[in-house]
């Protein structure tokens, strides 16, 4: 019901992104949707791989020095047309779930939009979307794209 994202903390400085997916590049793992965010001191780069490079991604961080972290996150399939996110947007704000941040998954194998949500109570998030037949997008899912 949920998908595997790994959370790296990286210094925010010129090149440290590129070296971070040049290092993941060459050790075959392939980056299958990312967010950056960032602050004065260091960036947060969101990753979401397949299920069999997350330990090997990990592994690989952290012997280049590189603080790393699996959390759950929910994915969705939202329609790919105006007002499709917000519809769901707004069946979780009357639910009183806060969305923390969102992004889009980089690859798709249908006409929907899959977003990656981190809210603030994941269980009741997937609860209400299930009720609502919004597809949820699972890390077994990911493993197939």
């Amino acid at each position: 019901m949920y998908i595997k994202q790994i959370s790296v903390f990286l210094e925010n400085t010129k090149g440290t992104l590129h070296e971070m997916m040049q290092l993941l590049g060459e050790h075959q793992i392939n980056i299958l949707a990312i967010s950056l965010a960032d602050t004065s001191g260091f960036g947060i780069v969101r990753l979401v791989v397949k299920s069999d490079d997350i330990d090997k991604a990990l592994k690989v961080l952290a012997d280049a020095g590189d603080m790393a972290r699996v959390n759950d996150v929910v994915g969705i399939r939202v329609p790919h047309q105006p007002l499709g996110l917000a519809t769901v947007l707004g069946q979780l704000d009357a639910a009183d779930i806060s969305i923390e941040y969102a992004y889009s998954f980089c690859r798709n194998t249908s006409d929907d939009a899959v977003i990656i949500l981190r809210v603030n109570d994941a269980v009741k998030c997937a609860e209400v979307l299930q009720a609502k037949q919004v597809p949820l997008v699972a890390q077994a899912d990911v493993d197939k794209f």
